[in-house]
């Protein structure tokens, strides 16, 4: 009954509340020839995305009766009683259309628990809304159904019996459920043959209503993006993939040889060395701190991470935990291994700039990104000026002997 005017295939287990409510409204006069009472309120409780807000519409529909919708939080106003007095409009409007049903979605914007400490207008919806409740008969055909995702903090006297008697738990479909309802969705799109919807139902547990809307949905600008003429079963893992992992990030994960990072600490040991060797031993300064951190960074990882160390072994160790995971002895064979490559690469950048001396003093009127502008011109003060200096008073001399 309730299926046909919308697919509410996966709450089979809650059809027989709902069409219960549909046959009161309908036939009131029969239900209550024995002095039975409809519910005032019913209570829909669930997941966001389940349908509850669906559900209601199909109720009204099924039954052919006039349908208030309102949401809890407009209600609220800037002003005070406005709350109270929209309340008394929307219960008066809705027993001069009876039978009706009143649909409230967040209820619990306006209904959570009072607290002593709150002021007295804050208290003023919900007291209206309370009254209202109790004001018309239980037999005048009016049902209010209300839906909240938390049912927890709603106050106690909201939903007690005489106001919401009925309150029925919304859940998440299940694998059948599943298919179904994107079965539904998928009538309005071109789908091709290899589209088996169990699949990818059995592959969606925990999926609400919405979340299979979505899926469905991203399915089918997958296919409108690739020009493709009907949605295929890989558009729709393709969705599921997305929702429940996120978008798909490439990456170009490039590998480091232990050859290259080798040559990454010789670079980095240049300029301290170059330092030494232009100013000497007892002149250099701190412009190399950010090299030999990093230089140490690299080492340490060599050892610990990369198992590039033949004295520690082909094995990784959390260097930072605080010598929870590993020996004092490991420990002190780490840093034994850190300054055996520092120190090798130290070696190797003093080797290579003693070597090739001349080439590496001609770079130094160029700039040198790696020093700082007042070490570069202190550089040149001392090493390339006087060297041009010399070259220029050298010059004159040898057109006079000419």
């Amino acid at each position: 009954m309730l299926g046909s005017t919308l697919k509410v295939c996966f709450l089979t287990q809650r059809k027989v509340d709902f069409d219960s409510l549909s046959f009161w409204l309908s036939l009131l006069q029969h239900f209550t020839r024995l002095d039975g009472k409809l519910p005032k309120g019913v209570l829909l409780v669930g997941p966001p995305g389940t349908g509850k807000t669906m559900l209601a519409r199909a109720i009204a529909g099924e039954v052919g009766v006039p349908f208030f919708s309102c949401n809890g939080s407009e209600f609220e106003g800037m002003f005070v009683g406005v709350g109270a007095r929209r309340v008394r409009h929307l219960f008066s409007a809705a027993k001069k259309r009876s039978p009706c049903i009143i649909f409230i979605d967040d209820i619990d914007a306006i209904g959570g628990s009072r607290n002593p400490k709150d002021r007295q207008y804050m208290k003023m919806t919900l007291n209206q809304l309370l009254v209202e409740l109790d004001s018309f008969k239980q037999n005048e055909g009016i049902i209010v159904i209300a839906a909240t995702n938390f049912p927890e903090s709603l106050d106690k006297a909201l939903v007690r019996p005489g106001r919401f008697d009925c309150h029925i738990v919304v859940p998440n479909p299940d694998v059948e459920g599943r298919r179904q309802i994107m079965e539904s969705h998928m009538s309005k799109v071109l789908k091709a043959d290899d589209v088996d919807l169990m699949i990818i139902a059995r592959g969606t547990p925990g999926f609400s209503g919405a979340d299979l809307a979505n899926l469905v949905n991203i399915a089918a600008l997958k296919a409108a993006m690739d020009g493709a003429k009907a949605v295929t079963m890989a558009d729709l893992e393709y969705a599921k993939d997305k929702i429940t992992m996120g978008s798909e990030r490439r990456m170009k994960l490039a590998s480091i040889s232990h050859k290259q990072m080798l040559a990454r600490l010789d670079v980095c040991m240049g300029g301290r060395v170059a330092e030494e060797l232009i100013f000497g031993e007892n002149e250099v300064s701190s412009g190399a701190s950010s090299d030999l951190q990093q230089a140490t960074k690299l080492a340490r990882a060599m050892v610990t991470k990369y198992g590039m160390s033949k004295e520690v072994g082909v094995v990784t160790h959390n260097y930072d935990d605080n010598g929870k995971s590993i020996s004092t002895e490991t420990r002190l064979l780490i840093e034994k291994e850190v300054k055996y490559f520092l120190e090798r690469a130290y070696n190797n950048a003093k080797t290579i700039l003693t070597t090739h001396s001349p080439i590496a003093r001609s770079f130094m009127h160029w700039p040198m990104h790696c020093l700082s502008t007042r070490r570069l011109l202190e550089i040149r003060s001392k090493v390339y000026l006087p060297k041009v200096n010399s070259q220029h008073q050298q010059q004159p001399q040898q057109i006079v002997a000419q």
